[in-house]
């Protein structure tokens, strides 16, 4: 068992903190609604589209990454990942801003679609969850120059990371036509 470096054992604390307070926090907002509290909020109905284009955005800027670095760009690496977790940040704030002012959508497909949508949908979720600690601890390994175990990390990160944006943008299409505007 390897020891943590200094870099590491200095953000152990907020990788654990991150990784549990997000996903709760995120359940915990996504049951509020504003207009519970009184608030007169229209609900932010433009919002889905925008956020679906951020996972996708996202998306592409992971994929650039990963070939700026094959190609032993690690400047260029590293501001695009940087970019990919800011990305990220702005999706989940977008994100709850929309449940907390407008209702769930339901998904209206029947048939095959509606096991492939949800299948998708709970694959999305859970990994988006999984995810968190995993970026985290990717990037700390990073500025912790332990570039092999980043590397060695970085290759399950990368992929698990690219499906949750690729399927962010899936799930919205999906249930897109059943918004209410």
């Amino acid at each position: 068992m390897s020891t943590l470096s200094k870099t590491e054992q200095k953000y152990k604390g907020w990788i654990i903190a991150l990784s549990i307070i997000i996903p709760v926090a995120v359940a915990v907002l996504f049951t509020i609604k504003l207009k519970d509290f009184g608030l007169d909020v229209e609900p932010l109905t433009f919002l889905p589209p925008i956020y679906a284009s951020i996972n996708g955005l996202t998306a592409i800027v992971l994929i650039l990454a990963v070939l700026a670095i094959k190609k032993g760009n690690r400047t260029t690496h590293e501001r695009l990942m940087k970019f990919a977790i800011f990305l990220s940040v702005v999706f989940l704030l977008m994100y709850v801003a929309y449940h907390m002012t407008a209702d769930s959508t339901k998904f209206g497909g029947e048939g095959a679609i509606r096991y492939v949508y949800f299948f998708l949908l709970i694959s999305h979720i859970l990994l988006s969850i999984g995810i968190i600690p995993m970026v985290l601890i990717t990037y700390v390994r990073a500025l912790a120059q332990r570039f092999d175990k980043h590397k060695k990390l970085a290759r399950i990160t990368f992929p698990i990371w690219l499906y949750v944006a690729i399927t962010g943008v899936i799930v919205y299409l999906m249930i897109s036509p059943y918004y209410v505007h």
